[in-house]
Order: C-alpha cells, then structure tokens, then sequence
C-alpha cells in the first residue's frame, strides 16, 4: 500500500509517493513536480563486510533519454556512462544526506535516483535530494533526519521559488538550497554578482520552505510504524584511550603545529608507527582499535587549539589568509597562463582559444546546444604525495571543475564581444586545501594573460567551522586538516560587487543563520584581499592575444546572399577556404564567421566573401569592365557577377552616333548607378551624369567595430546556445 504527500511549494504541487514502484528496495519514493517525474530508491547491505570506521555510501543518479521523448545520439542508441550533469547531480544528492547518517551506521548503502518523465521546464535535482530523503526516511535504513530542497531565482529583483528554467535563463541566481527542521545544511549556486546580503535573504526564504516538505514527511512517518535497523557503535576502550593519549598527546600536538604540510604528516605517521610497532602484527583489532584512537586525538587537539586556546595549527589568525604568490605568462606557447600559489596549494592555470569548431556539443534531454566556456580541472596524484593510477577524471575532478567553471562563468565575455571558444585547463600541482578555489583564481589571471576581455575579476575562498555546542569559530582560507577534522567546508567566489557561486557542506546536521551570515562576511573581506594580489600582478586584460592564438573575423550579409557564398555544391566556398586556409562557418541569419591562423588569411576570406555579397546602391559610383558591346549600349560589370546596362545615351553629355567611338571591350569605366529594377534584375548605369556633376570617389560598404575581430554583430548568446542551422567549411 502506497502512502502519498502533497504540498504546495512556489505554485505548484509536489508529490511524494511512498511505496508504489521499487518495492524490493529497502525505501522508495516516486517525486512528481509538474510533469517532472522522478524514482528514488535506496537499499542497504544487512551484514557488515570487513572493517570499516567509514560509511560506504554510493549515489547514482541517472537521465534516462525517453524521460524527455528523446533516443540518445552516438552509436549506441542506449544510456551509456554517467555524464557530467548525472555526476553533478548525484553529487549534489550525496551532499546533504552523507553527514545525517548515525555515527557507527557502516554498513553499504545505495541510493539511486532515476529520472522517468522531464517537462524541461521543472528542473530534477532538487527531486533528487527530496526522493533520497524519503526513501532513507520510509525505510529500516537508520536515517531519521528528514531534508528539504528548493532552487531560488531572483529576477528583476524579485525572487523566486523553484524557478521555471524558461525564468533561470533570466535570473540572477540559480541557487539550490537543502536542509532539515533545524536550518540549512547544503547550498550549490551560481551568481551573477549578488550582494552576500541578498544571498542571504534568498537562503532565509529557501529554509522556510524547505521546512514545509520536511514536516510533510515527518507527519507521515508519525502514521506509519516504520522500525529502523539498530546503530551499535564501537567505541575504544577508555583505558586505552587514557594511556594513547597520556603517551603521545604533547607529541601529537607539537607535530600538528609544524607548519610545513609534508614534516607535519611525517612526524604524526611517526608518533602513530611507534606506537603500533609496540602491538604484533596478529593483534589486527588492537592495530584498528589503536589507529582510530590515534586519529580521534588528533582531530580531538585540532578542534581544541581553536576553540580552547584561539589558535589554528599553522599558526594563523582565524581571519588569516596564507602567503600568496602569483606568476603569469610562464609557459611561452599557451595562449595564457597563470601560476597560483596559496599557502601549499599551487594551481597552474592554462587558456586556449578555440574557433567555432571547437564548442563542446552537448546532447542533453533538452535542446542541442553548444558549451564555448569549458573549465577542466585535474588533481594528479603526486600534488599530495601519493602514487596512483592517472585514469579518467573522477567525479570529485568533476565537481571540484564544474563549481570553478561556475564561479568564473559571469565573467568571460558574451560571444558578440569575443567569439572565441574558450577552454581553460587546472592542473593542481600541490594540495593543502581549497585547490578549487586556487583554480578560480588561477583560471581568471589566466584568462587576463590571454587577453580575454573579461566583464570583471573574480576570485574565490573557502571558509570553514569548528563548533562545539554554542562555541565556534570561523576560519578563513581552511588548509587539509582544518578542511578534514572541522564542520564546514563554504567555498564563495565573487567580485568586488558581489557573488558568482557558492558551495556549502556541512558535516554537522546544520548551519544557524547567524553563523551563516558571519561566514559570508568574512569570506567576502578574504575574498577583497585576493582580489587585490591578484590585480597587483595583472591589473586588467592584456590588450593584444597571443601571436599563437586564432584571428576571428564575424561579418552579416545579406541571407539572401548566402546560397552566392556556398556556391553551386559548395564550389565558391571551397574555393575561398583553398586560397586563404581559413575556417568558415556560415548561418543562414546572414551571419559569418571566419576563423585563420593568422589576421592576413583572415582578411583576404573577408573581402572574398564581401567581393561575392556586395550590393549594388542606388546613386552610388563603381569602377567596372566592359563585357559586351551592342549597338544600344556597353554592359559593365560593376561587381562580381554584377552587370549593368550603360545605354548609348547615357555615356556622354552629347549625342554619340556609335557606342564604339566612345568605348572598346575590356574598357574600364567609372559609371553611376542611376536606375535598379529589382523586379527585372536590371541595373542602368551612367556616365554622363558624373561628367555633369564632376567625378566622386567609390563607396565604401565596409564598417568596423571594437578592434579586428568583428566587423558588425548583433545581439547573441554567451556561454552556450542552441544548435541553429549553420554551414561549417
């Protein structure tokens, strides 16, 4: 038997259904918004396999193409494996629910989320976060903390509740917001420069409603007699926990507080390899037991050197930002590059430049579009002393790039201002720390380097949390045991006016308000500081490309003209791309695009194609050849493949018996256009009237605009767009 909740969240009706499909999992729910539909199980493993002081949580979630009437593009017509979005999304499940499992829950567990019908309109992911929570909820599983989520827009100033995605196309912010009776626990948003106040009015709104779904779910759950798996968790024998720590606290401590990453790691795995020296090798419980001792002690003496004594293991201030250090230009073929350092967390940021062909095409449940702003990021095993297999990137690669992408997004230019594919590569050289903050940084002072004329600077810092009861601490530019052993992990990347994207994680249940408010201030003032280094070293855009980089030239013709420019078969166009090596990639708007490797090749496919699609005007002056002669008059090509009639009386200001006394072929001639008949397709020129009038220069139909990439354009799209019907050559 199925149970079912309705509420009414922005306008709309939201449905979670319990128990109706999936009956063999452990939990199930059916989420409905509009027409957006989606399944959420989740399933765990009844016996614990092997030793774990972990919780063994998978999150999967999946797009299935006929959710939207669609049958996947490629060879293989079936779902292949995870994109990009699936793993963003399954991330963005994970997130929220990971830290509200009971301390000692070790068993494996599975959440899978299944999209079944997509309106396009209603986005899924916060269904995602709604379905896992009530399949967890409504099931043995040991989860007893109900969530919420909604997505906040804020259009003309207003905000909005679960915006349409027809609205988020204009919306400020596209902010996803989750959390439990008690406050906020997980925030994902994407900004375009929104004061940290307005952020914050946006989040007070979200939680009032995600407590409404929360306490539809508990009104349920009190309904129903639902018995949860029981949580036994081990913990270490106290006197073992007296003499561990008696033995090697002051040692422990001294060796948290070496500043330098790798000697602070070497003198703890010392303290913690004498004292398992002391326990033979059979004893494996003991071994586990006294490793999970040692590492409670430490994580214990973090957190109390902040609340306890104000200090943070490297010695910083809490508001302390670590040294940084900023190279650009440093590798002489790439179109730009940036070297950040902060701390020992060093990102090397590189930008290519790309035409139109190398747009990343995406083959989404909606429309086709195309991504000209890609942000990769790779974290190789050597950045934090490890060996390891270097394989596909992950997906913590994935989300650490996709967030970094997002923050830097606002900033590059719309493609009318610079119609440049633009991809930008982070290599993480050394890691202690916010390395997807050192990428926002890195990625911009890149970008600058390449002369990409950016709409402002942005800058990213992670700010993090130890609490204890009412006591806390906020610590701003978080190293790896901060960002390993406190309660908050809030990336902000922003401008000096304001926001571009935000990524809250909590391991505590939740974040009060004023905690939360405290965090994005002092993210903000670090964030200020950044932005200030930053500019010290590259103050603004270079204002020249690298000599390496692709020259492109966009110009609009009339559509008419564009069957003249392909040609028969595409003849003309093959013939333009044979003698100037360029790209051309022609829409049927009118608009093209020419990209070479140099301006010179550029140029010469320009004037070809304005040589093809030059239109003859009334009262204007051509030079031109005679290509026939008749007894009435001499037909002169003012154009390629234009001609006009030169009748016999219009060649001078007297009477001419025989048009051959006055003109020969292949005479040239300057005449004026002094009749079209567009009916006919005729032209009638005349060189009388410029002998009555005294001669006037030729016309020019040339017009230029912000330096030499475009001649004129109008209005387009920025980061991607809608596949239009185009031809590429």
């Amino acid at each position: 038997m199925s149970n079912t909740i309705n509420i009414e969240i922005g306008g709309r009706t939201l449905s979670i259904e319990i128990g109706k499909v999936g009956k063999q999992a452990d939990g199930s729910a059916l989420v409905r918004y509009g027409d957006t539909i989606m399944l959420v199980t989740a399933t765990c493993k009844k016996e614990v396999s092997g030793e774990k002081n972990f919780l063994p949580l998978i999150v999967d979630y999946r797009e299935n193409t006929y959710a939207a009437g669609k049958i996947p593009g490629g060879f293989f017509k079936r779902e292949g494996k995870p994109s990009e979005r699936e793993i963003l999304v399954a991330r963005m499940i994970d997130r929220p629910i990971r830290p509200l499992f009971p301390e000692g829950y070790i068993q494996d567990t599975q959440v899978v989320a299944l999209l079944l019908s997509a309106d396009l309109e209603n986005e899924p992911d916060t269904l995602g976060i709604i379905g896992a929570s009530a399949a967890l909820y409504f099931s043995e599983i040991p989860f007893t903390t109900p969530l919420g989520a909604v997505k906040v827009g804020l259009v003309d100033g207003q905000f909005i509740i679960n915006p349409r995605a027809s609205q988020l196309e204009n919306s400020a912010l596209n902010m996803v917001v989750a959390g439990n009776e008690d406050g906020i626990c997980m925030i994902e948003a994407g900004a375009n420069e929104v004061e940290e106040e307005k952020v914050l009015e946006g989040l007070l709104l979200a939680e009032a409603e995600v407590k409404k779904i929360v306490q539809a779910q508990k009104d349920l759950f009190s309904q129903l007699n639902i018995q949860k798996l029981p949580v036994q968790p081990k913990t270490p024998d106290p006197e073992k926990v007296r003499q561990v720590e008696e033995s090697i606290r002051a040692e422990l401590l001294a060796a948290i507080q070496i500043k330098q990453k790798k000697a602070s790691e070497k003198a703890s795995e010392e303290i913690l390899n004498r004292l398992l020296a002391a326990i033979p090798k059979e004893n494996t419980e003991e071994i586990s037991q006294t490793k999970e001792i040692f590492y409670n002690l430490q994580k214990k003496l973090v957190r109390e050197l902040v609340i306890n004594e104000g200090k943070r293991a490297d010695g910083r201030a809490f508001d302390e930002l670590r040294p940084i250090s900023i190279e650009v230009g440093l590798l002489p073929r790439t179109h730009g590059s940036a070297l950040f350092t902060r701390g020992e967390t060093q990102s090397l940021a590189t930008v290519t430049l790309g035409t139109f062909e190398d747009v990343q095409r995406l083959d989404g449940l909606g429309e086709e579009a195309e991504k000209r702003f890609m942000l990769h990021y790779n974290f190789p095993p050597f950045c934090v002393g490890e060996v390891s297999f270097m394989r596909a990137p992950g997906r913590r690669e994935i989300g650490h790039g996709a967030l970094a992408e997002k923050g830097i997004l606002p900033a590059i230019p719309d493609e009318e201002t610079f119609p440049y594919t633009i991809r930008i590569v982070s290599d993480i050289l050394e890691s202690n720390g916010s390395s997807s903050m050192a990428t926002v940084c890195g990625g911009v002072l890149a970008l600058m380097d390449a002369g990409v004329p950016l709409k402002m600077v942005v800058a990213g810092i992670a700010t993090g949390l130890v609490k204890e009861g009412e006591r806390y601490a906020i610590l701003t530019d978080i190293a790896g045991l901060e960002d390993h052993y406190g309660d908050m992990d809030f990336k902000v990347t922003g401008s000096e006016k304001g926001i571009t994207a935000i990524q809250l994680d909590l391991k505590i249940p939740y974040l009060p308000p004023q905690i939360l408010r405290e965090a994005l201030t002092q993210s903000r003032q670090a964030r200020l500081q950044v932005l200030e280094k930053m500019k010290a070293v590259l103050p603004e855009p270079r204002p020249e490309l690298s000599p390496y980089a692709p020259r492109i030239i966009i110009l609009f013709i009339n559509p008419e003209k564009v069957a003249d420019v392909i040609g028969p078969a595409g003849k003309m166009i093959k013939k333009i791309v044979a003698q100037t090596n360029a790209k051309i990639d022609i829409e049927e708007t009118g608009k093209v695009t020419i990209a070479a490797s140099d301006m010179e090749s550029a140029e010469k496919a320009k004037q070809m194609i304005r040589e093809i699609t030059v239109e003859v005007e009334l009262g204007k002056t051509y030079t031109g050849k005679v290509v026939r002669l008749e007894e009435y008059g001499a037909f002169v090509e003012i154009l390629p493949n234009i001609v006009g009639l030169l009748h016999i009386s219009e060649v001078a200001p007297y009477r001419v018996r025989n048009i051959k006394d006055e003109i020969s072929l292949g005479q040239t001639l300057t005449v004026k256009v002094i009749d079209i008949d567009e009916d006919n397709n005729r032209i009638r020129l005349s060189k009388k009237a410029l002998e009555e009038t005294g001669p006037r220069p030729p016309a020019s139909s040339e017009r230029r605009s912000h330096g030499s990439f475009h001649d004129r354009r109008p209005h387009s799209s920025g980061h991607s767009r809608s596949r239009g019907n185009r031809n590429r050559f």
